[in-house]
């Protein structure tokens, strides 16, 4: 049984996992399926849209599928999630990636 198999069991066993929804969401990242990676972090941002690192997660993959604009609002919106629960850290990273992101582009 592969890991994305055994994540599927874990989400099965456990629809509002937001840990087995993430990572089914990076097994696909990793296999360079963007789009379905995009649809479960947003399906985990509707359900949870407190848990931090699906934030930078799914910026990236907006990123990776070349919607540029979508992946600035999504840092933004990370951004100040991170910053109302005082997740310093997390923030930092956010703030890094769309640093990153903008000097991309110019």
């Amino acid at each position: 049984m592969s890991r994305l198999e055994k994540l599927q069991e874990f989400l099965k066993a456990d629809p509002n996992d937001s840990f087995s929804r993430y990572g089914i969401a990076l097994e696909y990242r990793s296999m360079k399926d963007f789009q379905q990676a995009i649809k479960i972090l947003e399906e985990l941002r509707t359900m949870d849209p407190k848990y931090l690192p699906l934030y930078y997660q799914l910026a990236d993959c907006y990123r990776q599928a070349g919607d540029k604009t979508t992946a600035h609002k999504t840092y933004h919106e990370g951004i100040a999630v991170a910053r109302s629960a005082n997740d310093t850290h997390t923030l930092s990273e956010l703030q890094a990636a769309l640093e990153e992101m903008n000097d991309e582009e110019e």
